[in-house]
């Protein structure tokens, strides 16, 4: 028997991931490029419920906006209800990916109305992004990867290799935008899809991006477990203004340091390392008198700290 083609496996993988995720929900957006994988799945979208496309204009190259309007003609051509382009202006905080991405999913937030969004994120990403994870050295959480569902974002891709969308434009007579920042190797994302990956690939023997997608999948069904019992915790260990240390003390590590997580965020943290939550968890388990840890905040004009006092973390802002 023939093996479907590439249309019809990603026909069928969207179908799976909507009667899972949203079998109630009948339109959605979804976030178009003019790439390969995106403009494959505005495709089968646009076949399967009445599609928006929203393409986000980031204004970083030359000829953006024609890439832009072409995406657009291009959603209409394929069935899309409607199609709507939104130029952003890009910062510069976390650097240019990151500052683009910040853009991108800002603008896509505020355009689509109450329809969940659909992104053309594929197996690849996914392995790109527990490598990056892993470079960080945040823990399991940084290498848990791109939750298929997150409300509104939705990633039906994930189980599919970033060639059947090639295939599929193919297959549809599809002209597909190849932006040159992806092969560009002043970007740390495309040195590791250019380089480092195919390398990996020939060293182990194949099959590493399959593996590396599902380690993501493994560590994120454990962060999420962790996740839930520090809620649960959560409430017993809050006293006053801070944490108790000795209801701390009575958690499992790795709940402990998500309860300190948490709280953290909620005072004000950003931007929390491994490194730093660990070292807010040992004035827990290793109280020797030490000072303040300093971490990350959004805080402008002061420094976040966070102290041990009369039994519990507590946190103090500082002037720089």
């Amino acid at each position: 028997m023939d093996r479907p083609g590439a249309v019809a496996r990603l026909r069928a993988a969207l179908g799976a991931f909507a009667e899972k995720y949203l079998p109630q929900q009948e339109h959605w957006a979804v976030a178009l490029s003019g790439g390969p994988d995106s403009l494959a799945l505005t495709a089968v979208a646009a076949r399967l419920r009445p599609t928006r496309a929203l393409i986000v204009d980031h204004g970083l190259q030359a000829g953006s906006a024609q890439v832009a309007q072409a995406a657009h003609g291009q959603a209409l051509e394929l069935g899309c209800v409607d199609a709507q382009v939104i130029p952003v202006v890009v910062g510069v905080a976390g650097g240019p990916e990151a500052a683009a991405r910040t853009a991108r999913y800002a603008a896509l937030a505020d355009a689509r109305g109450a329809d969940p969004v659909l992104l053309g994120h594929t197996l690849d990403d996914q392995a790109e992004t527990v490598l990056l994870g892993l470079a960080r050295g945040s823990g399991a959480r940084s290498m848990a990867g791109m939750r298929p569902h997150d409300p509104p974002w939705c990633r039906p891709l994930l189980g599919v290799r970033r060639a059947l969308t090639r295939d599929a434009c193919a297959e549809l007579g599809l002209t597909p935008w190849l932006d040159p920042h992806n092969s560009d190797v002043r970007f740390t994302r495309a040195r590791l899809r250019s380089e480092v990956l195919p390398l990996l690939e020939d060293v182990l023997g194949g099959g590493v991006a399959e593996a590396l997608a599902r380690t993501a999948t493994a560590l994120r069904e454990n962060t999420e477990l962790i996740d839930a019992l520090a809620q649960q915790a959560l409430p017993g260990a809050t006293a006053g203004v801070g944490l108790d240390v000795a209801a701390l003390a009575e958690l499992s590590g790795p709940v402990r340091r998500e309860v300190i997580r948490v709280w953290l965020l909620a005072g004000g943290g950003r931007g929390l390392t491994d490194l730093q939550i660990r070292a807010v968890d040992r004035l827990v388990t290793d109280w020797r008198g030490q000072g303040g840890v300093a971490v990350g905040s959004d805080l402008r004009g002061e420094r976040l700290f966070a102290i041990r006092r009369d039994g519990q973390l507590r946190l103090r802002r500082e002037p720089i």
